[in-house]
């Protein structure tokens, strides 16, 4: 029993190593913020593919903080909650997406590519355009 046990924690160890190394190497090569000014866009795209756009100056790193932004600064409004991957974009602009219902979300593209990264860890680089588009699947 006794060699079991410690093979178990072997086992934990090494794998809590291998999340340390993953999480150093994500760290490192991840997405940078750009500090400084930069002007971007940030877009919103209705259910009716009708776009709205905000044109911001900003000194902001990461896209939820240029939506807080926007936020105090324009119409445009967000609402979401926090999940464990960061911010899960519910309602934008007073548009709910719900995914349960209709298999609807709030996508995120940078520069017209569909997004990596969440908008909490998604960098803000001058000239760039970031869309919130409201997508559908048509249900599960």
């Amino acid at each position: 029993m006794k060699k079991s046990t410690r093979k178990i924690w072997i086992a934990l160890a090494v794998l809590a190593a291998v999340a340390v190394i993953f999480g150093v190497v994500y760290k490192l090569a991840g997405p940078k913020p750009q500090q400084g000014s930069k002007s971007c866009t940030l877009e919103v795209s209705d259910d009716k593919g009708e776009v709205t756009a905000y044109e911001l100056s900003t000194d902001v790193e990461y896209l939820r903080e240029l939506m807080d932004e926007a936020a105090e600064k324009t119409d445009f409004s967000y609402e979401g909650e926090e999940g464990d991957y960061g911010l899960y974009i519910e309602t934008v602009n007073g548009l709910t997406a719900d995914y349960d219902a209709d298999g609807a979300y709030w996508a995120v593209y940078v520069n017209g590519e569909y997004g990596q990264n969440s908008v909490d860890l998604q960098p803000v680089a001058d000239g760039d355009t970031y869309r919130l588009s409201y997508e559908a699947s048509g249900g599960e």
